[in-house]
């Protein structure tokens, strides 16, 4: 395994980070199963371990914090704040007012004193970044948490959120996470390099595409709606949409391409972020052994330039063939009103 400095902080975590999205109701409800995942990658060399409070609203975190007793000292933790928890106003955001809550119900479910590294799971334009910031850092100094970042924010929201530390003096965000893979490269437009440019460390998630790049998919093999992730969202599976079918064509493509290297399609999505200078760690979020077993293999490959050219060819740097956050979006394409003058103002001139 190998290990990367975590965004200058000095930490020292695996180019694999164990996420545990898939623990609890969600995805494996089986709490020993989920232990005995843990289990392998701490065996395997993994010292990085990724949850967030609302997986499973909240049942991951417990899960994780099974696991980890008596050995918390060996395990970089990182858990997350932002999605609504329960019912009720003021149960998620970027307050100050939700955050010194959320991190106390998360240091109980998680069963320990500290976070390593504490994390905004989402932008809130309803809260002013400053305010994230400040709490943020007031519980950096009270030993609460080691350090803090934040998720899938735009190339110019991390640009604001490390200006306005400099400017007002504050903790800035050490991290950030980007959903980033062999189908998903916009990132490498503006987001990784303004990271680099700060000095952020990157984790990744969704290498596989959810799901694309799993090898379940191919191109001209009929897909069961009706089954698994495609039965929850079939929109984004159903070849019918053209978006779809540009997507099983890329992934057939690398596919035969990931066979001529002697490495599964897995191994080779695994192994394709880490490439990137900007990117620490890469999360895979694995539902049962097998499946952890196969991506800590694509850890292992090196990919020479000429395979990377390859891949340049069939997915150009840059491209995202389908939108990959599909939890959430900017308010600006939300909210039409921030779009559109008042009809009083639309008159030309």
């Amino acid at each position: 395994m190998r290990y990367r400095s975590l965004g200058g902080t000095g930490i020292e975590v695996s180019a694999v980070c164990l996420g545990a999205m898939m623990f609890g109701a969600v995805g494996n409800p089986d709490h020993g199963e989920c232990a005995r995942i843990v289990d392998e990658a701490l065996a395997a060399g993994v010292n990085f371990v990724d949850t967030a409070d609302m997986y499973s609203a909240g049942e991951s975190e417990v899960i994780v914090g099974k696991a980890l007793k008596g050995r918390r000292d060996e395990v970089v933790l990182a858990t997350k704040v932002h999605f609504p928890m329960g019912e009720g106003r003021n149960r998620g955001g970027n307050s100050r007012r939700w955050i010194l809550t959320a991190v106390e119900e998360s240091l109980r479910r998680l069963d320990t004193d500290w976070i390593d590294l504490y994390q905004v799971h989402r932008p809130d334009h309803t809260t002013d970044i400053e305010e994230t910031l400040s709490v943020m850092g007031d519980l950096v100094r009270a030993g609460t948490i080691r350090s803090f970042g934040i998720s899938t924010f735009p190339a110019e929201e991390i640009v604001e959120a490390q200006h306005t530390a400099e400017r007002r003096m504050l903790a800035r965000p050490r991290t950030e996470q980007q959903p980033y893979s062999l189908l998903a490269r916009g990132v490498e437009a503006a987001v990784l390099p303004v990271c680099r440019r700060y000095g952020m460390g990157v984790l990744t998630w969704s290498p596989l595409a959810s799901g694309y790049l799993s090898g379940r998919y191919r191109e001209g093999v009929p897909v069961d709606l009706g089954r698994g992730r495609a039965a929850l969202t079939p929109g984004r599976f159903d070849p019918a949409v053209p978006g779809n079918a540009a997507k099983l064509a890329a992934a057939e493509q690398l596919a035969r391409l990931a066979e001529e290297l002697g490495c599964t399609l897995p191994e080779l999505a695994t192994a394709f972020p880490l490439v990137h200078p900007a990117v620490t760690s890469v999360i895979v979020g694995p539902r049962t052994s097998e499946q952890l077993a196969g991506l800590l293999k694509g850890a292992e490959l090196t990919l020479e330039d000429a395979v990377l050219d390859r891949i340049d060819a069939i997915v150009p740097p840059g491209t995202d063939l389908y939108r990959p956050d599909g939890v959430w979006r900017p308010q600006a394409l939300v909210d039409p009103a921030q779009r559109r003058r008042p009809l009083g103002d639309r008159a030309g001139g």
